[in-house]
């Protein structure tokens, strides 16, 4: 008899141990931002959920996959290569899309919840 997954998911942090990383020293701008990141979700065809958190610094980002952000804490500067820079606060919601490349700097403590489809 298999166990089936709850239909319903709670995005929490508890119980769940984060993974910690940082950028790539190749994509390093400034700082020395350290991530943290409680993925809650992950399914069989790259669909991907949780909480990610980053502390002050910046660098480079390039997309190949969709990636919904929600803000829940902190300000960021998200900036498009050749467009505008975004700043992201508490309680902003918005989407990169596959292609997307310019850079990520977070101003203050960031964390946010994801869903990530590759």
């Amino acid at each position: 008899m298999s166990m089936s997954l709850p239909s319903f998911l709670s995005i929490d942090t508890a119980g769940v141990t984060p993974e910690e990383g940082a950028p790539a020293p190749d994509r390093l701008v400034a700082g020395d931002p350290k991530f943290r990141t409680w993925n809650v979700e992950e399914r069989d065809g790259g669909l991907y959920a949780g909480i990610w958190e980053a502390t002050p610094g910046k660098w480079r980002i390039e997309y190949d996959e969709w990636e919904f952000c929600h803000i829940l804490s902190g300000v960021s500067v998200i900036a498009e290569d050749g467009g505008e820079a975004r700043t992201v606060r508490a309680g902003d919601s918005f989407v990169l899309r596959p292609g997307f490349k310019g850079s990520w700097e977070v101003v203050e403590t960031t964390r946010k919840e994801y869903v990530i489809r590759l």
